[in-house]
């Protein structure tokens, strides 16, 4: 899967058969800022210019702009996958973490 990104904010890209365009917004946080355009390089364009409105937008009206994901994750598994994770990933060489993480990278 390819991703826009842009100062630590990823983009959600989806086509309009009705518009006859790529309509984008902002992913990962729950202020919706939408974005659109014709082609890819057009996209690009305007989603930066999406962001850079978001945080102006956010600096003007005295509060700080949400942040797409701060990288902590907090699951709830039963306590025999916990460990069989856990071993797997040790029996790997690895912390729970980093295995984790490589899987999840790998993943579609």
């Amino acid at each position: 899967m390819n991703t826009m990104s842009y100062k630590g904010y990823a983009a959600r890209i989806e086509y309009s058969d009705e518009d006859d365009c790529f309509v984008g917004h902002i992913a990962g946080i729950n202020d919706v800022v939408g974005f659109h355009g014709n082609s890819v390089s057009e996209l690009h364009a305007v989603f930066e210019e999406a962001v850079d409105d978001y945080l102006e937008t956010c600096k003007k009206a005295g509060r700080s702009p949400q942040k797409p994901y701060s990288g902590h994750i907090m699951l709830r598994v039963p306590p025999e996958l916990h460990a069989k994770a856990a071993m797997i990933a040790e029996a790997h060489g690895k912390s729970l973490n980093s295995w984790v993480t490589e899987l999840i990278s790998s993943a579609d």
